[in-house]
């Protein structure tokens, strides 16, 4: 593909929800341009941004993919972005790229949970907008319902630019309601014939022509005041001044038609071509952004990156702002799909990709020495989902952090722990399909097979009252014995105090240098756990008293006194179980508000407090026991229709229920 100017480069997201048919638009595209010879098909895995094996079982998009074409002398870098709700990371990633998001939306099913999560991150970002209503050949379709839709959740910005001609299986065509011309399509070629509005539609289209008009001219005193004068606006001008409201995001065109039936695709091509909006570039030495890494299980890491300014050529040294380390880009190549073309220089605003870099990742800026531009930045989602795993053979477990490490440098939505208490890994992830997928990966991709098991909660134990006890340990086995005698006393203190150790010995009954010892048995002795098997924390052992034997005592001998001694003192000190709270804050629409607080008193929870957030929706922060807020992302999203949203933390311990202490006993003890 030769290099087009800046002015020339359009750099679209297709985004929605799954289903929607974005992967069939990009397919549709790619063939009307004559980029593709024949549509691959989501449903045989053939189509040329759904090449991950995970991607073809689904029969979903887990990953965004590049599918650059060329259209009018224009070069368009699609990028098709996962509708799935687990994939949001990716969605994050083209809209940060994107100079225009196109919104595909099913005629069908309407506007959909996820095409309003991602118009709001697009709002956020100020990215310009557009929608494509698809499918409109299939039964049930309906574009005056969903355009009624789209007003009714976005706004008055909303502005068709296209009418149906002929609904579900009579659909056939498009009026353009700017040029007052219908675009008929007849041969499955994916070409327009052009000609008059069908008699039935003209008083609909002559109406909707005088709307979209109006709310054009609006912004421009120029073409208002001969608008107003009844002077004929040309279709160019009127164009013109639309790119400028795209541009701005205040005015969001709707277009539509079919990409299995290649209805509109080309007109579609066109008005990206035409009033997208080119890259915002800066000038001076070359800067790009990386905002996608792909793992290669062959050619090693292949970073995805857009060029903010300058040119990027082959073997060109670029220095990581991250890690100040110079790198050097030898293997630069265009994508599409899993294609790649050699490209040796990248334009201003243009997207490439380069292989096997040192230490380059998502979300890495690539400068020349002295280079200077704001670039904002690239933060992942964070996971709300755990997942125990653990190598399935001895084999596996030597390419596990490896794995892992790999995992994590292609999808930064994963995170990954190991938890010292509980003594496991744990995989964090958006969703139940994206850890599915995330250990299929690591499995094909990575080479280290897991296996999955419950998440353990770190249970604690503690004291509520005081108890004094003696650590007696003799043993005579031939010679010199072991003596060593520690008396204890253990007191709570308040949550969170730690551990304290007091040395009260007088007289020397403890001979100084056994002390330490002493204190060791006991820190022992509180990891290994209390009667219920879990570590201790807050309380305060005081050493009181104790016994020593001139020959027979060492180190040894009071350290395993300490450990009995406090074993001794626990057992009679009342001792409880502690549970992890987390903090959950919780955001959704308000006509959830009821059942959100339900499920969270059922899971034992307590509301903190609730607040309006604007935009329709409620905040309520919650205090909720760990063990039951484990698979909170699950329930959130069944509850809300996958409206909710929620961040999770640590927040302190508190005593879990005797009934609840015996289960956790017994479970680790099992």
């Amino acid at each position: 593909m030769p290099n087009v100017p800046t002015e020339r480069i359009r750099n679209v997201a297709l985004v929605g929800h799954g289903g929607a048919g974005k992967t069939t638009v990009a397919e549709a595209l790619l063939f009307v341009a004559g980029a593709t010879t024949r549509m691959g098909r989501v449903e045989d895995g053939t189509t040329v941004c759904d090449f991950d094996p995970e991607e073809h079982r689904r029969g979903l998009s887990v990953s965004l993919a590049l599918a650059p074409f060329e259209w009018e002398g224009h070069k368009v870098n699609l990028i098709d972005a996962p509708g799935y709700a687990d994939f949001v990371g990716d969605v994050t990633a083209a809209l940060h790229t994107a100079d225009l998001a196109i919104f595909v939306v099913s005629a069908v099913e309407g506007v959909e949970v996820q095409t309003e999560i991602a118009w709001r991150m697009a709002e956020d970002l100020g990215v310009p907008r557009a929608v494509f209503v698809n499918k409109l050949d299939r039964e049930r379709a309906s574009f005056s319902r969903t355009l009624d839709q789209l007003k009714e959740r976005f706004g008055a910005g909303i502005a068709p630019l296209e009418l149906p001609i002929g609904e579900e299986a009579a659909f056939r065509g498009v009026v353009d309601l700017l040029s007052d011309e219908a675009e008929t399509y007849a041969d499955g070629s994916g070409r327009a014939t052009s000609g008059p509005v069908p008699d039935e539609m003209a008083v609909e289209e002559h109406a909707v022509h005088d709307a979209l008009v109006e709310g054009i001219v609006v912004a421009d005193d120029d073409l208002m005041e001969r608008y107003l004068a009844d002077e004929a606006i040309d279709v160019h001008e009127l164009e013109v001044v639309l790119a400028r409201g795209i541009k701005a995001a205040s005015v969001f065109p709707v277009l539509c038609g079919s990409a299995t039936k290649l209805i509109g695709i080309d007109r579609l091509a066109h008005f990206i071509a035409e009033e997208g909006p080119a890259p915002d570039v800066g000038d001076g030495p070359p800067v790009a952004f990386v905002f996608k890494t792909i793992v290669d299980p062959y050619i090693g890491h292949v970073n995805l990156f857009k060029v903010l300014q300058g040119a990027v050529t082959t073997d060109v040294t670029l220095v990581n702002g991250r890690t100040v380390a110079d790198e050097k880009l030898h293997q630069i190549t265009t994508m599409r799909g899993k294609e790649q073309t050699p490209a040796p220089q990248v334009v201003a605003g243009d997207i490439a990709a380069v292989a096997k870099l040192h230490d380059t990742r998502t979300g890495d800026v690539l400068g020349a020495r002295g280079a200077d531009v704001a670039v904002s930045s690239l933060a992942p989602p964070v996971p709300v989902l755990p997942v125990a795993i653990r190598a399935r053979s001895k084999g596996d477990e030597d390419k596990l952090a490896n794995a892992l490490h790999r995992l994590q440098d292609e999808d930064p939505a994963i995170r990954v722990e190991r938890n010292p208490e509980t003594h496991q890994t744990v995989l964090w992830a958006m969703g139940e399909t994206h850890a599915a997928i995330a250990i299929e990966k690591l499995e094909r991709k990575f080479g280290a097979a897991v296996e999955t098991e419950d998440v353990k909660v770190a249970y604690r134990e503690t004291i509520t009252g005081s108890a004094e006890a003696e650590g007696r340990y003799k043993k005579q086995t031939g010679g010199h014995g072991q003596f060593g005698v520690a008396t204890l006393r253990i007191e709570p203190l308040e949550r969170g105090g730690g551990v304290e150790f007091v040395d009260a010995i007088v007289g020397g009954v403890i001979p100084r240098q056994f002390i330490p010892a002493v204190e060791k048995g006991i820190h022992e002795a509180m990891e290994r756990g209390g009667p219920h098997g879990f570590p201790v924390v807050d309380v305060r052992v005081t050493c009181v008293d104790g016994k020593h034997h001139p020959v027979d005592s060492s180190e040894m001998s009071f350290k395993m006194a300490g450990s009995l001694g406090f074993q001794e003192a626990m057992a009679k000190a009342s001792p409880i179980v502690l549970e992890p709270v987390s903090e959950l804050v919780v955001t959704a629409p308000e006509a959830y508000q009821g059942d959100l607080m339900g499920d969270l008193n059922a899971k034992r929870g307590r509301i903190q407090g609730t607040a309006a957030v604007g935009g329709g929706e409620v905040e309520i922060v919650a205090t909720v026991p760990t063990s039951e807020a484990l698979r909170y992302a699950i329930d959130l999203r069944s509850l809300t229709g996958g409206r909710g949203r929620f961040t999770m933390s640590h927040a302190h311990y508190d005593p879990l229920p005797a009934h609840l202490a015996e289960k956790a006993a017994a479970a680790k003890h099992g």
